[in-house]
């Protein structure tokens, strides 16, 4: 299980669906098997939401199917 204190070290990278500007900016990171960290990156110090390894792919895929509207 992957708590606060193993996202210290978290490598953040900006996802390729975010436009870059001030409004769409999610982060990720890699690296926690079973889990994916998720965050604004205007707000680094704010809340990370959690999702298991499964759903966000499932997300991901639908995303890229453009089944998400």
């Amino acid at each position: 299980m992957t708590t606060a204190s193993d996202l210290a070290g978290a490598t953040w990278r900006k996802s390729s669906y975010s436009d870059g500007g001030a409004n769409n900016c999610v982060e990720i990171s890699d690296g926690f098997p079973g889990a994916v960290p998720v965050r604004d990156s205007k707000y680094p110090e704010g809340p990370v939401l959690l999702f298991p390894a499964a759903v966000w792919s499932d997300f991901i895929g639908g995303v890229r199917a453009d089944r998400l509207r």
